[in-house]
């Protein structure tokens, strides 16, 4: 794991470098509409920033102490947008990030999850090719649209106040309390729903393929040679197999901690960490953005370890090999 992250960060730090220009070049573009651009202390202003932020030093030399920063003293640097620092401004979001990763990864399996048996055992009834084409539509809807139909359901349906973001504004900065939680979960749905719409779908057709294959394996049949009733078969010796590719995509799940469904949330307005991913990558923010990007490698790397022990616990043959 640490060759890889090694090797994650160095990519990660030339790819936010390749497009041309550094991070500079949008605050040239912003002094010039204020027509400041030829001032001496516009210029003179550049120059210190240029300074600080080491950016007329060598590629080489940027990235060995940005990179030493982080591994000597946990340091990501500045964030050049903000004006803070990365950690702390990722700090700040993390939490509604986690919580809405969480929410949304219960949501998907719980609904899918079932589903997906149901098909299985199912297969090419009315209720499978139903799910079947709901699961394709699912796919193909892309979610700022989704997002936009139900802030528009919410206002005309549910009459809702206040749409977008996870909190009404009058519970912005306060403490949490019981009437804070609650105006919290009446607001999640609505990105859970949106972000979860995708995997959800993705979930019901591993599931389905799957289980299909499992159930005609050898232990199935001797399950079912043995007098046990269908349910137990199917749920006991065939899902309790068939579920491993979905442990397996936990490690896929991690990175979305940290930068969340982008889109989405700037459609919905979350206080979530993707859409300051999203600005980082825009205005070259190259600290900013390379923290996401090798915090994220981190957490896919840890989200394979985790996925590979639960694996072998869920599943003996994986044990024993």
């Amino acid at each position: 794991m640490v060759p890889t992250l090694f090797v994650i960060s160095v990519v990660s730090f030339v790819i936010i470098q390749a497009p041309p220009g550094d991070m500079l070049t949008h605050r040239l573009a912003h002094l010039e509409e204020q027509g400041a651009l030829g001032s001496v202390s516009a210029v003179e202003q550049l120059e210190a920033l240029r300074e600080q932020y080491g950016l007329n030093d060598p590629l080489y030399v940027q990235y060995f102490r940005w990179i030493g920063g982080i591994v000597l003293r946990g340091d990501f640097g500045d964030s050049f947008t903000y004006e803070m620092g990365v950690m702390e401004l990722i700090r700040e979001r993390i939490g509604m990030t986690f919580a809405l990763t969480v929410a949304t990864l219960i949501f998907t399996w719980a609904v899918a999850i079932p589903i997906g048996i149901y098909s299985a055992t199912h297969k090419y009834s009315i209720g499978d090719n139903t799910f079947t084409l709901i699961g394709f539509i699912g796919l193909a809807s892309p979610n700022f649209l989704l997002a936009l139909i139900l802030m528009y359901a919410q206002v005309t349906v549910f009459e809702a106040s206040s749409v977008g973001g996870l909190l009404s504004p009058e519970y912005i900065g306060e403490p949490w309390s019981p009437a804070k939680f609650l105006n919290f979960l009446s607001h999640v749905w609505v990105p859970v729903v949106v972000i979860g719409t995708a995997g959800t779908a993705a979930v019901i057709r591993i599931m389905r393929g799957n289980l299909l294959d499992v159930l005609g394996q050898q232990h199935i049949q001797t399950a079912r040679s043995k007098g046990l009733s269908e349910t137990v078969v199917v749920n006991k010796y065939g899902v309790r197999i068939a579920i491993n590719p979905l442990v397996s995509r936990i490690g896929l799940e991690l990175p979305n901690l940290l930068s969340g469904a982008v889109v989405a949330g700037i459609v919905l307005g979350l206080p979530t960490a993707g859409p300051i991913f999203y600005n980082a990558l825009i205005s070259q923010d190259m600290y900013l953005a390379g923290a996401f990007l090798v915090l994220s490698g981190m957490f896919l790397l840890f989200g394979n370890l985790l996925a590979d022990i639960l694996l072998a616990w869920l599943d003996p043959r994986i044990r024993y090999d």
